[in-house]
């Protein structure tokens, strides 16, 4: 429950509109009523109307003061402003009924048409969620068929009756599986369209563009005008009359257009100024190349926060600092404003990188190997666009066939992994990241005691889809074969060579990635004249390709009188177009430096994406790429199941009995659960754990068998030692009262150097193999889900394995067979197979349970016996933390 009076800080937000603008999102405040007021004033008759049922030219004095004057619990406005100017207002009052609330919007006339109302509406239903309101009520009249279009469209089940002539709306503000997609879907146009016009801007300007040969700016204005780009360029230098043959201007503001994309290329000093002027004169986005904001620590971030901040309120989107630039090879747009010497050939390749210098070699290793670009964003700093928002556009352009990106960090993973699941479906996405790397912490976000497993990151991109890669030779590698050839539809792959010993060698590699050999051709013949070489070339490698049981091959060719790489290259790309199979060649001990054994050989450079083949001068590097394409295929066409809903769960009973609870957690500490909360907690989610009784003496214990059942189990409450029956933690089988007294008096005797300790009682379970489950809440990635076997091996052998919930039920079942000890529970070694559905079950429950209330910072059960009949949980550890708000939550906001 939000405090009266006060509300969090993440109620606040910069947000995109429809059309890729931004504007930002805030509560209303008292100091807001002369703004509201001048709102009111220039809104048209109608709209005055259509809000208040009676047109009204001026706002009272009480009235102004009622609409600034909120509690942020009973009663909640927002504004969206750009710059000062109000643009928008949604509030909600509620009712007698405090479940219910009344909602009302008020959007300004020229910026009707932008989803302001959606935006307003899904930040009033998360605020109302959080002060307890569930259901929203309205009244429109019928002809403010816009508003009544808000409310229809927002995926709730809205339901409405006609009264007194106005149209009465109703409905429940919990978000639903519809609303949710709604929300993603206008998130998903909205930032697709803010980077469609960076990338196809109408008109340019480059601030800070010289004539001094070399200079950053000079470089920058003249690619832009020989890379052919097709709108106005303009340069801005006050201290010239001509750049490049044309006029300067001294400033931005005597552009006589309004000016889509400004480049800046300023002194550090100066970025900011020129920031404002560019707001000033209505610049739709900026380009920054300024570098120096990092290394000055934290004067350098505030100053990019600051950036962003007056860039976002007056509807600018920034990419950089220290950006390398942008490139659209379109024929139609050929906009080369970068760093790069000449717009890159056109090609199927969507390139993203975080780093100006690795997006060099980037650049470079991709020109090198011929292969083609459609579109490139330099990120530099990431301080605004990011890999999610170049996601969001590569989606939907028809000219990206492959998207292949650098990160450094990921900001906002659960949403790149949302997003990154969504793409993959359609186009691979290839990621290289550093692994020494962390995942950064957004600004202002309290670090948590509770942090991922360092194995996290790199499940949550197996479960998207992603083809993880460790470096940019490997990204590029990759990204030539999945751009230039067919996708294989299966592992089984052939093998040609024209050595015996060569062909062995890459066959044992390929089973080495659990590639299948079907076919082993190492036969080949090439050192018999090219006239006579390559017919049979092409008739075995079609033939062989042809087979059904083939879905791939690889050729790996060593050197050979006559040879010329670009000729079997030639003949070995018809076979690829003659039989739609993908293969990929490998060029060993070739050492001329004039021979091309490296990039897409016998491409159309007439055609985008070129087709041809992917060669390599490594045989290993070759089958490495081809497997990793081979993988994200069976990804791609795998069933991924769906999200999960357990039966029998009771997610606003857990609700409530967790805000009971949560007056215990002080400040950023964890504040665990006892075993009764910890029980009733999981029963909400049909969890039950084994029952246990604590006890003091020896008569207790005995009280508690004789009320539990025998056989019992004792065991010290001390977490380190609870489980640990070979240091003496834990007794079994103990079946009448004489034994129970002897262990217990034995385990106090050998326990005595660990000093005073609690112990329980516990029923007795059927053997099984001892699991365990983890979730955690992390400040980025939300909810992760571990799993592996009981015991210390999983730790020291870090034998887990790690989802990101929401999860499927194919998540769910790849998450409980990826431990490689896993297969203990599949009948290893002639024991019964366990109840694996019981403990997917037990697992989705698990995840649900986490992923719907983040103020869990950890739950630990620790053991979970699954044996052939169920599963049971012996001990569950449950904490609680202030919960921290989410990278991806109910509202749509843009993230640091």
């Amino acid at each position: 429950m939000v405090e009266q009076g006060h509300y969090p800080e993440y109620w606040e937000a910069d947000v995109v509109l429809r059309d890729g603008g931004t504007g930002h999102l805030r509560p209303v405040s008292p100091s807001d009523a002369d703004a509201l007021q001048a709102f009111h004033m220039r809104q048209s008759q109608s709209s005055i109307y259509l809000r208040f049922f009676t047109y009204k030219a001026k706002l009272t004095n009480k009235e102004l003061e009622r609409f600034t004057n909120v509690d942020y619990r009973d009663r909640v406005a927002f504004v969206i402003t750009i710059g000062d100017e109000i643009i928008g207002i949604g509030r909600y009052d509620r009712l007698d009924d405090p479940t219910e609330a009344e909602v009302a919007f008020n959007i300004a006339d020229g910026h009707q048409g932008r989803g302001l109302g959606s935006i307003l509406l899904e930040h009033l239903a998360a605020a109302a969620r959080e002060n307890g309101i569930r259901r929203f009520s309205a009244e429109v009249l019928p002809e403010n068929r816009k508003m009544i279009g808000v409310f229809a469209d927002a995926g709730y089940e809205v339901s409405r009756h006609f009264d007194d002539g106005v149209i009465a709306l109703d409905f429940n503000i919990d978000p639903t599986e519809k609303s949710l997609a709604v929300m993603e879907a206008r998130e998903h146009r909205a930032e697709a369209r803010s980077v469609a016009d960076l990338l196809s801007p109408s008109s340019i300007a480059v601030i800070g563009a010289s004539r001094e040969w070399g200079s950053v700016g000079y470089q920058l204005l003249e690619h832009i005008i020989e890379g052919g780009f097709k709108g106005s360029v303009y340069a801005i230098n006050p201290e010239a009359f001509e750049l490049a043959g044309m006029i300067s201007y001294s400033r931005i503001s005597e552009v006589p257009e309004t000016v889509q994309l400004a480049v800046i290329a300023v002194p550090y000093e100066q970025v900011l100024e020129v920031a404002d002027e560019c707001a000033a004169a209505g610049v739709k986005a900026l380009l920054v190349v300024t570098a120096g904001f990092g290394p000055k620590g934290q004067e350098g971030l505030a100053r990019q926060r600051a950036l962003v901040r007056r860039a976002r309120a007056h509807g600018m989107r920034v990419v950089g600092p220290a950006s390398l630039g942008l490139i659209n090879t379109r024929p139609d747009v050929s906009l080369n404003a970068s760093m790069a010497p000449a717009l890159p050939r056109r090609g199927g390749l969507g390139l993203f990188s975080q780093s100006a210098a690795i997006g060099v070699l980037l650049y470079a290793t991709a020109q090198r190997r011929a292969l083609g670009l459609s579109s490139t964003i330099s990120a530099g700093n990431r301080a605004d666009v990011s890999g999610n928002d170049a996601m969001q556009y590569w989606e939907d352009d028809a000219d990206t066939k492959v998207v292949a990106m650098y990160l450094e960090s990921v900001g906002n993973p659960r949403k790149f992994s949302r997003l990154a699941r969504r793409l993959a479906r359609t186009k691979p996405v290839i990621v290289a990241k550093s692994d020494v790397t962390g995942l950064q912490l957004p600004p202002g976000h309290a670090v948590r005691t509770t942090q991922a497993p360092p194995g996290a990151l790199d499940a949550m991109l197996r479960q998207s889809g992603v083809i993880r890669v460790s470096t940019n030779e490997q990204l590029i590698d990759v990204a030539q074969i999945a751009v230039s050839q067919p996708l294989p539809r299966g592992r089984r792959v052939a093998v040609f060579s024209n050595s015996a010993a060569l062909g062995r060698v890459l066959a044992d590699a390929c089973t080495g990635l659990d590639l299948d050999i079907t076919r082993l051709e190492t036969e080949l013949a090439l050192d018999t004249g090219m006239s006579v070489a390559l017919p049979q070339l092409r008739r075995t490698v079609t033939e062989v390709l042809s087979d059904d049981s083939v879905d791939a091959g690889v050729v790996a060719v060593l050197p050979a009188p006559g040879l010329r790489t670009e000729a079997i290259a030639a003949v070995l790309a018809e076979c690829v177009q003659e039989t739609g199979k993908p293969l990929v060649a490998a060029f060993t001990g070739i050492v001329d430096p004039r021979a091309h054994v490296e990039g897409l050989l016998a491409a159309d450079p007439d055609v985008p994406g070129g087709g041809g083949l992917p060669c390599f001068s490594s045989p290993g590097a070759a089958v490495a790429a081809l497997a990793s394409v081979v993988r994200y295929t069976e990804w791609a066409h795998r069933d991924h199941g769906s999200f999960v809903e357990p039966a029998g769960v009771d997610t606003e009973g857990a609700s409530a009995y967790l805000d009971s609870l949560m007056d215990r957690v002080e400040g950023d500490a964890l504040t665990r659960l006892d075993p009764e909360q910890t029980a009733r907690l999981l029963e909400f989610y049909g969890i039950s754990v084994l029952p246990a009784v604590s006890f003091s003496t020896p008569d207790e214990a005995v009280a508690a068998a004789e009320q539990l059942g025998w056989p019992v189990a004792v065991k010290t409450r001390e977490g380190h030692l609870r489980h640990r029956l070979d240091l003496g933690g834990v007794r079994l089988n103990i079946s009448t009262p004489e034994a129970l007294r002897t262990n217990i008096e034995q385990m106090h005797r050998a326990l005595r150097r660990y000093g005073e300790f609690e112990m329980e009682v516990q029923s007795m379970a059927n053997s099984g193999q001892g699991c365990r489950i983890r979730a955690i809440e992390d400040p980025l990635l939300g909810p992760v889900i571990s799993f592996g076997l009981a015991g210390d091996a999983t730790s020291l052998l870090d034998d887990w394995a790690h989802g990101v919930p929401p999860l499927t039920d194919r998540d769910i079942a790849d998450l409980v067979r990826a431990p490689r000890s896993a297969a203990k529970l599949f009948g290893y070694q002639g024991l019964p197979e366990a109840d694996i559905a019981a403990l997917e079950d037990l697992v989705a429950r698990l995840a649900v349970l986490k992923d719907e209330h983040p103020q869990i910072a950890l739950i630990d059960i620790n053991p979970v016996l699954v044996s052939a009949d169920g599963v049971t949980v012996l001990s569950a550890d449950v904490r609680l933390g202030n919960p921290q708000r989410r990278t991806d939550s109910a509202r749509r906001a843009m993230r640091d």
